[in-house]
């Protein structure tokens, strides 16, 4: 494996050999392959998670905007009605005034994304019993972050102002 100049591990055929001869599931992880015979390799392992290598040419500054909506989660998690999940978790209606509140303001800033990426984290976490901080800085006064598990501060007890974090 190798890493090209904005970071990303591009795997060979051999090392996507090696990682599944090893019984490691791969199922759920996208690779970049540096061949030409993705189609085969996929249809070998049955999967659909290798996708082909091609050199980019762009600064950093334009890979980054370019691949600023290539988020790599489960499509379960990309294809989630974020809003409705969080409301969902709401136990009563100044919660759900609260949420309804900070969903306008993530969407807004087009954080959406960002909110399903981080149910995945917490999810993923969790399944594997990976302990997280309490929670720091200005994000504890997100009442959304709260539910969503990111962090263990309740911002509506403690009467904390979402604009400190969403400025």
């Amino acid at each position: 494996m190798i890493k090209d100049k904005f970071g990303q591990h591009i795997y060979s055929e051999d090392d996507i050999c090696n990682i599944i001869m090893q019984g490691i599931d791969i199922s759920n992880t996208a690779f970049l392959v540096d061949t030409d015979d993705v189609k085969n390799t996929n249809s070998f392992t049955g999967l659909q998670t290798l996708t082909e290598y091609n050199i980019d040419d762009s600064s950093i500054e334009e890979f980054d905007k370019k691949n600023q909506e290539n988020w790599f989660m489960p499509s379960s998690y990309k294809e989630m009605d974020i809003a409705e999940y969080v409301l969902g978790l709401c136990n009563n209606d100044e919660e759900l005034q609260r949420c309804g509140g900070e969903l306008i303001m993530y969407q807004e800033r087009n954080l959406f994304n960002l909110l399903k990426y981080m149910k995945y984290l917490v999810d993923t976490m969790e399944t594997n019993n990976i302990l997280w901080g309490v929670g720091r800085g200005s994000s504890v006064s997100s009442y959304v972050l709260f539910k969503l598990k990111i962090h263990k501060v309740d911002s509506m007890f403690y009467k904390l102002n979402v604009n400190e974090f969403l400025r």
